[in-house]
């Protein structure tokens, strides 16, 4: 098994237009991809290298700094939104049964201009680079409906407050250290494996090491493809389209022995808005009803302990 490459030139950021046979041939690659993978790189999206770079540098400007000086900006730190701010080493175990993962992270998960934030260019990049990323969110869900025949407002309706305190959609500076492995606890990972929660995740890598769950049971490398976005679904769009698409277990292992490279990545993840009621949109009960805000903090529980 590979993640297939789709060009999105079609309908990247900079088209106003798509015709209905780019919109076809879009949708049936895209729909392939989603119901056989669970991933897939689009190339020619609009958002260039320069973009993801700028992220990058600052976010890693960010990291390096000594742990008191990232504290004030801890996630739950902030009352309008707890999954806002700096997740500190080994906080975070996205698999509940492994050690906590050895990465740092910074959530951006509100945009509102009352937030303290770690100087004003980290907020304008951070906050600039979400909205291209919501805005190729969107341009991806109306593909993903139209692939399954729905009306686009089906998942577009439930996404209205991306970028609000409605909607729990999240931009993830991911930063992962160098690592010692004689040091690493027992079962230690750099990433456990886990899927995502929401609708769909935009990942930007700045490196390879990722690993994806095949149908087989293996877990594959994802490669770093420079320029491409890799789209992967999430839970609740598994949920919503009564398991056409297919939300896949992925991870990041420990580096080899004595490679003390670090790497980086940027996660977009799309949620709908929190009180969005998602529903098996066949028609079925496949799955029971659930709103999209009840359902995050149920996996948040899961991933950073029960308070």
């Amino acid at each position: 098994m590979s993640i297939p490459v789709v060009d999105f030139s079609a309908f990247s950021l900079s088209e106003k237009e798509v015709s209905d046979e780019q919109l076809h041939n879009l949708s049936k690659e895209m729909k392939t991809a989603f119901r056989e993978v669970g991933f897939v790189f689009l190339e020619n999206t609009g958002i260039t290298p320069e973009e993801v770079g700028r992220v990058m540098d600052i976010s890693k400007r960010f990291f390096l700094q000594p742990d008191e000086q990232k504290q004030p900006f801890s996630r739950k730190s902030f009352a309008n939104n707890p999954n806002h701010g700096w997740v500190s080493l080994e906080t975070e175990r996205l698999n509940p049964r492994r050690p906590g993962d050895l990465k740092e992270a910074f959530n951006t998960a509100s945009l509102r201009p009352d937030i303290k934030w770690p100087s004003a260019e980290f907020q304008e990049i951070q906050r600039s680079f979400f909205m291209r990323c919501k805005d190729l969110s969107l341009r991806v869900l109306r593909v993903m409906a139209h692939s399954l025949g729905l009306d686009p407002e089906v998942f577009l309706g439930a996404h209205r407050l991306i970028g609000t305190d409605g909607n729990a959609t999240t931009l993830r500076s991911l930063y992962y250290p160098p690592v010692n492995r004689e040091q690493a606890k027992e079962g230690q990972l750099r990433c456990g494996e886990h899927s995502d929660y929401g609708s769909i995740t935009l990942l930007f890598q700045g490196s390879g090491g990722l690993q994806v769950l095949s149908r087989s049971g293996e877990f594959i490398d994802a490669p770093s493809i420079p320029g491409a976005v890799l789209i992967n679904i999430a839970d609740l769009m598994q949920r919503w389209t009564s398991d056409h698409f297919v939300s896949v277990r992925h991870r990041v292992l420990l580096p080899p022995a004595g490679d003390s490279s670090t790497r980086q990545s940027l996660a977009f993840f799309v949620q709908p808005d929190d009180e969005a009621l998602i529903t098996c949109c066949d028609g079925s009960d496949k799955y029971p009803p659930v709103t999209a805000g009840a359902y995050i903090i149920e996996r948040f529980n899961d991933s950073y302990g029960r308070s």
